[in-house]
């Protein structure tokens, strides 16, 4: 069965008790956490302190999804934070293995994030190091945004990978993941759906996470 990751970048910021309440009365298996840093996508979220408030909430695991510059310099902060899984973005690191290494050293799980435009060559030196590789299905930055169609082509393509050298390495995919496209993304190969504005957005969160789960489950 297919992980279901809200993420609470699409959640009311007024409201952030509520919301995590109502995420752990929920289905959802983890709490994906967005951080953008205003240089390497143009929008500017939130940091370590806001991931440690959301980790005080909820037993769920803490996905958290660095798209900033020079990760390896807050990994720790990270780490500190409380993050179960740290993703980095292959187009934002110099020395990708270096800060694979930085973050399992640290005890968390490491992901590798791959934006719409990257080839999946670009990971395949890391993939054995990795326990996720994040498919971005929209331009990172923004929420909101339609799903790219040729992330299907991609999902495929990294499936492939991932059976060939018989890893366990978890296809996440960020972006654009709806109701209407959930079953598709699942059955081209991801483990990993993260919601946002599907989620927070509908008039009840909970029955249509509990609507994600249950298309996933007719793939």
């Amino acid at each position: 069965m297919p992980i279901v990751a809200p993420s609470l970048l699409s959640a009311n910021f007024l409201n952030l008790e509520a919301e995590c309440r109502m995420l752990n009365k929920s289905e959802a298996d983890w709490y994906h956490l967005d951080v953008m840093d205003g240089r390497f996508v143009p929008n500017i979220s939130f940091g370590p302190m806001l991931v440690a408030f959301f980790r005080k909430a909820t037993s769920k695991t803490c996905d958290v999804h660095l798209m900033i510059e020079e990760p390896e310099r807050y990994a720790e902060m990270f780490h500190q934070a409380g993050a179960d899984i740290l993703t980095v973005h292959v187009e934002a690191c110099r020395h990708l293995h270096r800060n694979i290494q930085q973050i399992k050293n640290l005890g968390m799980k490491a992901g590798v994030a791959v934006n719409p435009h990257t080839p999946l060559s670009a990971i395949q030196e890391i993939l054995n190091e990795i326990d996720l590789v994040c498919l971005m299905g929209v331009n990172p930055g923004f929420g909101g945004q339609q799903f790219i169609p040729h992330t299907l082509h991609k999902i495929r393509q990294l499936r492939q990978m991932v059976a060939e050298r018989m890893l366990n390495v978890l296809i996440e995919v960020d972006g654009g993941v709806t109701l209407e496209n959930a079953a598709e993304i699942v059955s081209a190969g991801a483990d990993v759906l993260v919601a946002g504005n599907t989620v927070f957005r509908s008039p009840d969160p909970i029955k249509t996470i509990s609507a994600l789960k249950s298309v996933c489950l007719n793939v």
